[in-house]
């Protein structure tokens, strides 16, 4: 095996495909990241019997041939070479980096030993990848994390027709994302269970792209056969599949926990609140709560007591209906106002005892003072740009109770 890649294109390649394996493999072998030249073009692979990743991307191919090399320590390599094409040879069951005057040999694992990567389901629709990429995140952030509970450590993927629903939670916050996309069959109806994880990280690489993506489900619904997502798409000059094997559990109801009614909606400027949160916070104790009080056309948002450190601090709001004073995990708040993609933000309350709902307030004027008429033309073309690709997110937070 002989071949040239560009740098750049070989840690990217590398760094995304090394995601996906695991920290504590089983074998050895899991541990190791696949790559075979060919016909011009370089695969990178890994796999550890439940999730895979594959990228392909162009390369200049002296010797066709496969080795298999430890993933992580080659990512970590690839990121550090200087900014120049590589060479890559198998020589005697060491693989050797040449780039300029930079030189890294590295043990080989058996290659005969690594188990074959799964087939990619059938497609079941297309979607931006962009605008896949961007709902994933917005709602991955409520996902648990205790493995004790791996249903909380989903992401539940709906669909119904031409229409994609997102959903995860922890039990304390609950994040929701519609948006459109391109089913095979105008009748496509079927549920999955995601590892939340592994579809934030697979889908971070398209990011930037407008491409389409192709989701592909395997053993919902009555497809039969083992449950699996497989997702294809074009991102950084490469292309890219994931599988992974999809959790088992009945995710909870989550549509009823929504109110049907607000009593109160507060309507802030985004950056701004996003901003001050994280000042305030910067004196909240570990499982203390920011307060936020709600009255006289502003939010007040503080956090400390006692003898500690307090912090206050004061932003305009516009305020519908009565005044309310609640509090909340400041981590989870501030999840879900940096998910929200428009300039202006609505927090809609029942009462404070009660959960709160954050949504972007598409079209809403910002609540600071009026722009200069000079900037207003850029004002709404920004939020034209945010409020287009935002779909409908909705973010449910616990308030936390604090003893006075």
């Amino acid at each position: 095996m002989k071949f040239r890649v560009e740098r750049d294109v070989l840690a990217e390649a590398v760094t995304w495909t090394a995601r996906s394996l695991p920290t504590r493999p089983s074998v050895p072998v899991l541990s190791g990241l696949k790559l075979e030249a060919s016909d011009g073009t370089l695969t990178l692979s890994g796999f550890d019997y439940e999730t895979s990743a594959r990228v392909s991307v162009p390369a200049q191919v002296t010797d066709e041939g496969a080795a298999l090399v430890s993933g992580r320590l080659l990512a970590e390599i690839a990121r550090a070479l200087p900014a120049h094409p590589v060479d890559v040879s198998d020589e005697g069951g060491r693989v050797v980096l040449l780039c300029r005057s930079s030189r890294f040999t590295l043990q080989t694992l058996p290659l005969d030993e690594y188990p074959s990567l799964p087939d990619l389901p059938g497609a079941t629709g297309r979607v931006r990848g962009d605008l896949f990429a961007d709902a994933v995140a917005q709602v991955a952030i409520a996902a648990g994390r205790d493995d004790m509970l791996p249903v909380f450590t989903g992401l539940r993927l709906e669909i119904d027709g031409e229409k994609l629903t997102l959903a995860a939670t922890d039990r304390f916050r609950l994040a929701v994302r519609e948006l459109e996309w391109r089913p095979e069959r105008p009748d496509a109806s079927a549920t999955a269970l995601i590892p939340a994880r592994v579809l934030a990280e697979a889908t971070r690489a398209f990011a930037g792209s407008p491409a389409e993506v192709t989701l592909a489900l395997s053993g919902v619904g009555d497809a039969g056969g083992e449950g699996l997502l497989g997702l294809t798409g074009e991102a950084a000059g490469g292309v890219r599949h994931t599988t992974t094997r999809l959790l088992d559990g009945e995710f909870p109801p989550y549509r009823k926990l929504f109110p049907p009614e607000q009593h109160t909606e507060a309507y802030v400027d985004t950056a701004a609140i996003v901003e001050s949160l994280k000042r305030v916070a910067l004196v909240a104790e570990r499982h203390t709560s920011v307060q936020l009080n709600f009255a006289d056309g502003q939010v007040v948002l503080e956090a400390g007591s006692g003898d500690e450190a307090q912090a206050s601090e004061a932003l305009p709001a516009r305020i519908e209906g009565d005044g309310v004073a609640t509090g909340f995990n400041p981590r989870y708040l501030l999840d879900g106002l940096s998910a929200v993609r428009s300039a202006v933000t609505r927090l809609s309350f029942t009462q404070a005892s009660r959960p709160a709902v954050i949504t972007p307030a598409a079209g809403e004027k910002p609540v600071a003072e009026a722009p200069d008429a000079s900037d207003a033309g850029a004002d709404s073309a920004a939020t034209t740009s945010s409020t287009s690709t935002n779909g409908d997110y909705r973010y449910l937070i616990m308030p936390v109770r604090v003893p006075r």
